[in-house]
C-alpha cells in the first residue's frame, strides 16, 4: 500500500517523540511491504518563529493532500505574551475546521502492567479497561449564539439530524472493529437536543444488527466510568459532554503519556496526536514517553489507511515492551530503572520486526 502522511512535530517534545512513531512506522513499513510518504510540515510555535504565523497556507493545503495527519503537540510559555488569535494552539483549531474534522477518538487503556497506576482499586482495574470515547467535535453549545446582556447571559445547544448521523456511523464502525458495543451518552431527560440524539442514534443503529446499542444519562454515565469502567466498549457522546468524559476516561489510566487520539473527518482522513502537551520543561533531554504518540500512529493505520493487522501489531508491541519491564521515567515508579525516549521507540520497532 502506499500512503502520504503530513508529519508536524511541533514543539517542546514534539520533535522527539514524533521521530519515534515515524520509526516505528518505518517498521511497519519494512515488515508488510508498504510505502509511506512523509513529509514534513510547519504549524504551531514553530511555525510562528520560522515563517511568523502558526499555520502557514502551505501547511493546510498539503495537509488536505495527504491520507492523514501526525501530529506531536505545540505551544509553549515562548508564545504565550501573544494575542489569542496567533498563538500556537490556534493551528489545531486552523486544522480541525480546514480538514472538517468533527469525531473525536480518545481510547482510554490499562495495561495490566500498569494496574498499580490507576487511581481506581484493583478491585475495579482487574478485569481490564479498553474504552473509546467518540465525541463530536464541531457542534452542540460550544458553536452556539451566544450574548450575555446585563446580568444574564446564555448559550444554544442545536444539533441537525445530520450531525448525529454521520458522528454515531464513526461510533458503529469502530465498535464493529472491537467487543461490538456502543453506549450512547445524552440528557434526553431533559434536553430537547438530546432526545433527537437519542432518536438519531436509534434509527443508525437499525443498520449494525450486529452491535449493541445501550443508552445512559451523562450523570450516570460519569459515576459510571469510575465504579465499573470494564462495562464500556465505545462511548458516543455530543461536545460538551464528551470533552468532560473523555478527560475523566485519560484519568482513570493514570498515565497521561500513554494516551493517544485521533481527529476524523468524512472518509478516511484524520489528525493524530498525544492527549499531553509540549511539556517544554523536559524538552530535548531524551526523557519524553513516545508511547502515546507511537499508539496515535496505530490509530491512524487503523482509522485513515485501514491497516487493522499493521495497527494491531504496533498496540500489541507496546504491551509487549511494558509487559517486560521497560519504562520511560513518568511511568516508572520511584527507584525503578527508566529509559529514554529514543530506547523506548527503538525497543517498540524491535517488537514489530
Amino acid at each position: 500500500m502506499e500512503a502520504s502522511i503530513a508529519v508536524i512535530k511541533g514543539d517542546g517534545i514534539g520533535p522527539e517523540i514524533v521521530d519515534e512513531a515515524v520509526k516505528v512506522l518505518k517498521a511497519v513499513e519494512k515488515k508488510y511491504g508498504h510505502e509511506f510518504h512523509f513529509e514534513a510540515l510547519l504549524a504551531g510555535g514553530a511555525a510562528i518563529d520560522q515563517v511568523g504565523e502558526c499555520l502557514p497556507e502551505v501547511t493546510v493545503e498539503k495537509a488536505k493532500k495527504s491520507d492523514a495527519v501526525l501530529l506531536g503537540a505545540v505551544g509553549g510559555p515562548k508564545w504565550d505574551t501573544l494575542e489569542g488569535s496567533k498563538r500556537p494552539e490556534k493551528a489545531l483549531l486552523g486544522l480541525r475546521k480546514s480538514l472538517n474534522l468533527y469525531c473525536n477518538m480518545r481510547p482510554a487503556v490499562i495495561y495490566d502492567a500498569l494496574l498499580s497506576a490507576s487511581p481506581l482499586k484493583d478491585s475495579i482495574t482487574k478485569g481490564g479497561i479498553d474504552v473509546l470515547v467518540i465525541r463530536e467535535l464541531t457542534g452542540g453549545i460550544y458553536f452556539g449564539e451566544k450574548k450575555r446582556q446585563g446580568e444574564s447571559a446564555y448559550d444554544v445547544m442545536s444539533y441537525s439530524k445530520d450531525e448525529i448521523r454521520r458522528i454515531s456511523i464513526k461510533a458503529f464502525e469502530a465498535a464493529r472493529k472491537r467487543k461490538k458495543k456502543v453506549t450512547s451518552v445524552d440528557k434526553a431527560n431533559v434536553l430537547e437536543t438530546s432526545r433527537l440524539w437519542r432518536e438519531t442514534v436509534n434509527e443508525v443503529a437499525s443498520s449494525y444488527p450486529d452491535v449493541t446499542l445501550n443508552h445512559l444519562y451523562v450523570d450516570n454515565a460519569s459515576m459510571q466510568l469510575v465504579i465499573n469502567p470494564s462495562q464500556f466498549d465505545v462511548i458516543l457522546t455530543e461536545n460538551m459532554f464528551g470533552d468532560i468524559l473523555s478527560d475523566e476516561a485519560s484519568m482513570i489510566t493514570g498515565s497521561i503519556g500513554l494516551l493517544p487520539s485521533a481527529s476524523l473527518s468524512d472518509g478516511k482522513k484524520g489528525m493524530y496526536e498525544p492527549i499531553h502537551g509540549s511539556a517544554p520543561d523536559i524538552a530535548g533531554m531524551n526523557i519524553a514517553n513516545p508511547l502515546a504518540t507511537i499508539l496515535s500512529a496505530a490509530m491512524m493505520l487503523r482509522y485513515s489507511l485501514n491497516l487493522d493487522k499493521e495497527a494491531e501489531d504496533v498496540d500489541k508491541a507496546v504491551k509487549a515492551v511494558l509487559d517486560k519491564g521497560f519504562r520511560t521515567k513518568d511511568i516508572a515508579k520511584e527507584g525503578e530503572s527508566w529509559i529514554s525516549t529514543s530506547e523506548m521507540g527503538s525497543l517498540v520497532e524491535g517488537e514489530i520486526l
